[in-house]
């Protein structure tokens, strides 16, 4: 099937599509929203391939089950990731008290500012492998580079910030006793 045809079979079952997205996203017309669109995507870019060996309605709709279903698992490991990391947070500024919360706080805004520094593509590619959880193939794809490009951009980002988080020291003691130095130094 040409990209023609295909484009014409999804508008043709675009309705019926949509509603069964929904069923599969437990009503939230936002996220079935967003399962299409990743469908129609994968249909498009050739990453799912129509065979032949069913309807072409019930091969999209196994599809959109898939993709609605990957979906959720992914956002089930986020919520997870961000719950562990809320605890542990959570558990640390406890134990350590206002003066280490703050110093966390500060550190993190020095890092956002030197992630801010960096060139926009190894900026890029860092959010997208540690904000957004992707590989380094998967970054690749979304700046569309090629993969040896990516880890490049990466390599010299990781660098990079290195050089500008040099005058920082992270403490565990919350910045108290020999770590005083809180702002980068400029050599």
């Amino acid at each position: 099937m040409n990209s023609h045809e295909l484009r014409v079979e999804l508008e043709k079952h675009h309705r019926e599509g949509y509603g069964w997205a929904l069923s599969c996203c437990a009503r939230n017309p936002a996220e079935a929203e967003n399962v299409l669109q990743a469908v129609y995507l994968k249909v498009l870019q050739g990453k799912a391939r129509f065979d032949g060996r069913a309807s072409f309605k019930t091969w999209l709709f196994a599809v959109i089950r898939r993709t609605a279903i990957d979906e959720r698992r992914r956002q089930w490991l986020r919520r997870l990731r961000m719950d562990r990391y809320e605890e542990s947070i959570g558990n640390t500024a406890c134990a350590e008290g206002a003066d280490a919360a703050i110093y966390h706080s500060e550190i993190r805004v020095l890092f956002r500012r030197a992630l801010a520094e960096l060139p926009r593509r190894q900026r890029e590619v860092l959010q997208l492998v540690f904000y957004h959880d992707l590989s380094l193939a998967e970054a690749a794809k979304v700046m569309e580079v090629s993969l040896g490009s990516a880890r490049t951009h990466y390599e010299r980002g990781k660098q990079r910030l290195r050089q500008l988080m040099k005058g920082v020291e992270i403490s565990d003691e919350a910045g108290r006793g020999e770590n005083q130095k809180a702002v980068p130094t400029t050599e």
